[in-house]
């Protein structure tokens, strides 16, 4: 069931409406110029998980589900269509689907981002001496998470599907393309810097599709959308889906997106969201800054047709560990009793849980990683091993932040946070006492969401600059370490053992 929220008196005549897209929900949201939510809905769907490692979700009720939460949220707000003045995508990154041109319908379900399903095909490609060559070229890691080994893995099951692909009858695209595509009625098929950069076959220094890694990874030119500038019109709605035809005129994949909702526009501005995964993200301007420490270099947003840079370290289990608390173990019935179930201990009693789940992300890269416990005892509980878990969201940010910190040479001082687990005032506490490091979180939250409404409404003049979105930014709360360096390297030096012994596992 979709939730819905309305908040104050409408006061701005000028609202853009934010359509995010996630990998466990999507939820809508419209703003006001000020930034402030004027109602908001979200509904989840489906997770498939086939088996062990693997990822997959129904592409159609993705579009049904974000469609009904857009619905759903302009009835809320009860305001005139015309005022709506764009629409602002933002969408779990990587994921990949392939759809018919012709009927729009997919051809399978979408290979999510999590998935390891195509770990052998990386396997193979890396044994051919090429991941040196991918990096320079994309800034990313060769590995299943991204996008090309997806497109390959579904083309190569199918020959049909693959001449189909070359005759240019199918489309592939990231979740904003399948979306955009749906709500201009299959007249457009784009997708943005943000998310091209994201999928092992875009050369993030001239901007194009590459050509050799197109044929590396085997993907047909013909399947590609056009690459626009996160910021602009690319279209207009069809009517008779929400009333009117509004413009699609901001584009970013969910990471990229909060920093932009974060206002990280200067050189070194650092923030971490914390949602399904966790992801720190820092600015580094027009420099495409290369990683000694398994980093990965990735583009920000384009403007204008310049593209600002970003250096980001990924962790792929981060609420979702929550999640796994409530439908794995079942220890807590909904996510927001972790906090009252963690305050019942003073710490995790000696417990670490690394939540591999699927393999560890930066710095690490290991996809033969799995989820292990470690450190129990009889006097072990239910709270112990929630509040590890928790602290591990934490931990999992320290070692991708200590990677950011070597590869820039300089100390990281302020971090902004975002997304769900950001709100936990114990989670945040604990992130600044093991990064020692000041914590700050703004009053909106919901950071992707408002990234991708400004891209939108900067394309369109709801608002006029860079300056003006930061000047929407609002301290909520700031946390500074209150942890003694002795303590900190103890806590630390038991999450880097626990980590060692649940490397390489799967292998």
């Amino acid at each position: 069931m979709a939730t819905g929220l309305l908040c104050g008196n409408l006061v701005m005549s000028e609202f853009v409406l934010a359509l995010d897209q996630g990998t466990t929900s999507c939820r809508s949201i419209l703003f006001r110029q000020d930034g402030s939510a004027v109602a908001v809905a979200q509904q989840e769907f489906e997770q498939i998980l086939p088996v062990p490692g693997h990822v997959e979700h129904d592409a159609n009720e993705i579009w049904e589900t974000q469609l009904f939460t857009a619905r759903q949220v302009l009835a809320d707000a009860n305001v005139a269509l015309k005022d709506v003045r764009a629409i602002g995508i933002t969408n779990q990154r990587e994921t990949t689907v392939i759809w018919d041109r012709a009927t729009g319908q997919p051809v399978q379900n979408a290979i999510v981002w999590q998935s390891r399903i195509t770990s052998d095909i990386c396997k193979e490609i890396e044994s051919q001496g090429y991941a040196e060559l991918i990096q320079q070229k994309t800034g990313l890691i060769l590995d299943a998470y991204f996008s090309a080994s997806k497109i390959k893995y579904i083309l190569d099951r199918d020959p049909l599907l693959r001449q189909r692909a070359e005759a240019g009858e199918l489309c592939f695209g990231t979740i904003d393309s399948f979306l955009i595509w749906k709500l201009t009625g299959g007249r457009q098929h784009v997708t943005d810097y943000s998310n091209a950069s994201r999928t092992l076959l875009f050369n993030i220094h001239d901007l194009i599709w590459d050509d050799e890694l197109l044929e590396l990874f085997d993907v047909p030119a013909a399947v590609l959308p056009e690459v626009v500038d996160s910021s602009g019109v690319v279209g207009v709605t069809s009517a008779d889906l929400l009333g009117a035809e509004i413009p699609v005129a901001g584009i970013a994949g969910d990471q990229q997106a909060a920093t932009f909702g974060q206002a990280c526009f200067q050189v070194g501005d650092v923030k971490n969201t914390y949602g399904t995964g966790s992801f720190i993200l820092m600015n580094t301007g027009t420099q495409a800054v290369g990683s000694q420490n398994r980093l990965l270099t990735t583009i920000g947003w384009g403007i204008n047709g310049e593209v600002t840079y970003c250096l980001e370290g990924a962790v792929f289990i981060a609420g979702a560990v929550v999640q796994w608390l409530r439908d794995g173990l079942k220890i807590i019935s909904s996510s927001s009793e972790i906090e009252s179930l963690v305050s019942q201990v003073d710490d995790s009693g000696g417990v670490e849980v690394v939540p591999a789940f699927v393999g560890l992300g930066a710095p690490h890269w290991d996809p033969g990683a799995r989820g292990s416990i470690f450190g129990i005892t009889r006097g072990t509980t239910d709270a112990h091993i929630a509040r590890a878990a928790l602290d591990a969201i934490a931990l999992q940010t320290c070692d991708v932040v200590d990677a950011m910190v070597s590869d820039l040479g300089e100390p990281l001082g302020t971090l902004k946070v975002d997304g769900g687990a950001s709100v936990n005032d114990g989670l945040m506490q604990f992130q600044a006492d093991m990064l020692d490091v000041v914590v700050r979180r703004p009053v909106v939250a919901e950071t992707t969401a408002l990234g991708a409404a400004y891209l939108a409404g900067l394309a369109v003049g709801v608002w006029d600059s860079l300056e003006d979105i930061a000047s929407n930014w609002v301290l909520d709360k700031e946390f500074d370490s209150t942890c003694s360096e002795e303590v900190r390297k103890q806590r630390q030096a038991r999450w880097q053992k626990a980590v060692a012994r649940s490397l390489q596992w799967d292998v």
